[in-house]
């Protein structure tokens, strides 16, 4: 380029620099798809495939109230859709980071979620309180209802689909848009 010229705005190098090497850049791209797919793999590797199993839950209702019943008594409340379940501790910062696209998320879809090893329904209910979390969430104060479903780490998310099966699991930070496609994919292949 000659000294006295002007220089191309920034746009237009960019786009200059994506047309030249854009092969590479699709390698690259290829490459970190397989990377996450294959951590994502290896994260869920215990989530069992097939039914969902139906546990025994301890509700506690945005109002505060707690009621017993079991997956499948509250997966009968959406008949014919996927549901999904969100597995959080009141510990985690990423979980902390996931509550705003969840809040968002219950607004669309079904969403139960499930307070792992988080204390008593008490210090759930005081902790949504305070963070403003209005889902219906299973206290799971031993963290055995998430072990069931295969997470041994928080946060956690997996649909069931309408025939019961666990399905689109993943663990680790998931953003709204990630659960959405989770829900719409496994509506769209049925189950």
């Amino acid at each position: 380029m000659n000294a006295g010229a002007p220089r191309p705005p920034l746009a237009a190098r960019i786009a200059a620099h994506w047309r030249a090497r854009w092969k590479g850049h699709l390698g690259t791209l290829a490459l970190m798809v397989a990377l996450v797919a294959g951590v994502q793999a290896w994260q869920t590797r215990h989530v069992p495939g097939g039914d969902a199993p139906d546990l025994p839950l301890q509700l506690l209702m945005p109002d505060g109230s707690t009621q017993a019943t079991t997956l499948a008594q509250w997966r009968a409340r959406f008949p014919g859709q996927p549901v999904a379940l969100h597995v959080w501790a009141e510990w985690c910062p990423i979980c902390r980071a996931e509550e705003h696209s969840v809040t968002r998320l219950t607004h669309d879809w079904p969403v139960l979620t499930v307070a792992m090893r988080s204390g008593p329904p008490a210090a759930v209910a005081r902790v949504m309180r305070q963070r403003q979390l209005a889902w219906p969430t299973a206290v799971d104060a031993r963290g055995e209802l998430a072990q069931a479903l295969g997470f041994a780490a928080v946060p956690a998310f997996v649909v069931v689909d309408a025939d019961g099966r666990l399905r689109a699991p993943s663990v680790g930070y998931a953003t709204e848009l990630g659960m959405r496609a989770r829900l719409w994919w496994v509506r769209l292949t049925g189950g």
